[in-house]
Order: structure tokens, then sequence, then C-alpha cells
């Protein structure tokens, strides 16, 4: 991941980047959008667990929640513009 960025900002200013990596705790509800995607996902789930006789159905009923499904992800934004 460093070598790909450091080719794609080419000893550019940070400021100037195209590309910033940004590190957020891995499992940090309050840091780290992706974890609004799980909530959500794990949230129809429990909603339906009278559905699930076994793995299969709990994997299929969170892709179900989860698939084609536009998120706004508002914690994005703590950590500047993106447009």
């Amino acid at each position: 991941m460093k070598g790909y960025l450091d080719a794609v900002n080419r000893g550019l200013e940070a400021s100037r980047w195209p590309i910033t990596c940004l590190q957020f705790a891995p499992n940090d509800p309050r840091q780290n959008p992706i974890e609004d995607v799980w909530l959500q996902g794990k949230r129809f789930v429990r909603e339906v667990h009278s559905l699930c006789q076994s793995f299969r159905t709990v994997k299929g009923l969170f892709e179900f929640a989860t698939q084609g499904q536009l998120f706004q992800l508002l914690k994005v934004f703590m950590y500047g513009s993106f447009s």
C-alpha cells in the first residue's frame, strides 16, 4: 500500500496528494465508517432471526440486507471533505 501511494502521489506535498490513506481504529464504531454498514446488516438479521435455521441462512440474510444498498456514511466527513 505504501509503495502504491508513493507512486501515485509522486513526492507531492501532502496537501496536494490525489490519494490519501487514513487509518481508522479497526473496530471502533465511533471512527470507522464501515462499522455502520455492519451494524445495519446485523440489525436486519436480528429482526428476522426466527428465519435463521443455519449459518447459510444468516449469511444470505446479511447479504440481502447489505447488497445494492446505498449507505450514508456520515462519519467519513469527520476526516475532511470528499467530493
